[in-house]
């Protein structure tokens, strides 16, 4: 299958250095279309559609297929479960949370949606996905034991084992509304062991705070709930200027 998401996001980094994704809830969003084309004209690179707690596989596809008709930007599903696949999409982050004490999200929800994204013909993103600090609703939903901030190099063990399991990319998660973003050293901790691209998220909605996760090594800064604001475009393209630290 070709890879065509995936030699897109690596293309973007090597051009632009640093990416921005925009996530959106599709429980939470009530007008897709007028969001997707905001949020584009803020300089995206990507859309992902998911979240952690998505339940309906018919209102799920309905939003994927009004992303695709808005945006020409990659539209990636970043599931929580399995009723967070769409036939729809570009391409699905296939990933492992690696750091919970349920084997189901390490690997019986994969399992389980494995034939879908072959039948679909979904393009496959393997991704680590390890929650840290506070967890949130991601945490909690996945049964995770989040790694304290305060433990960099524990985080950075995980990220190094995703890496020897064939992970291209390494999602590090603080939680959908986290009060408190991951650290700079924990990212710093990581970049030095983990080859593959680095996916930070939660709770990012200050411009210095993706400046400063992209500088500690973050390749792709993630921003959701921001995005559930009525007055974030202003917010969201300082957050992307702030980002392109080697745009040509």
């Amino acid at each position: 299958m070709p890879r065509r998401i995936h030699t897109y996001i690596q293309r973007q980094i090597r051009k632009r250095g640093k990416l921005l994704f925009a996530l959106l809830d599709a429980e939470n969003i009530t007008n897709p279309r007028d969001t997707i084309t905001t949020v584009e004209r803020c300089d995206v690179d990507a859309f992902l559609v998911g979240g952690s707690t998505v339940y309906d596989q018919l209102q799920l596809d309905a939003f994927v297929k009004v992303a695709k008709q808005t945006t020409s930007k990659p539209v990636i599903l970043f599931p929580g479960n399995i009723t967070g696949i769409s036939r729809h999409a570009d391409a699905i982050f296939f990933s492992s949370l690696l750091n919970s004490e349920d084997p189901y999200y390490i690997v019986g929800a994969q399992a389980i949606g494995a034939l879908s994204i072959q039948r679909y013909k979904l393009e496959a993103l393997p991704m680590g996905y390890l929650v840290i600090g506070q967890g949130a609703t991601a945490g909690f939903i996945g049964r995770a034991r989040p790694f304290p901030t305060d433990k960099p190099e524990l985080v950075a063990m995980y990220a190094l084992a995703a890496q020897y399991l064939g992970m291209k990319y390494l999602y590090l998660e603080a939680g959908s509304g986290a009060t408190e973003t991951i650290p700079p050293q924990v990212v710093q901790a990581v970049k030095r062991r983990y080859s593959g691209t680095v996916i930070v998220g939660g709770g990012i909605t200050l411009p210095k705070t993706a400046h400063d996760l992209a500088v500690a090594g973050a390749d792709i800064i993630v921003i959701g709930n921001l995005l559930e604001r009525p007055d974030f475009v202003p917010t969201l393209k300082h957050i992307s200027a702030s980002l392109r630290i080697r745009e040509s």
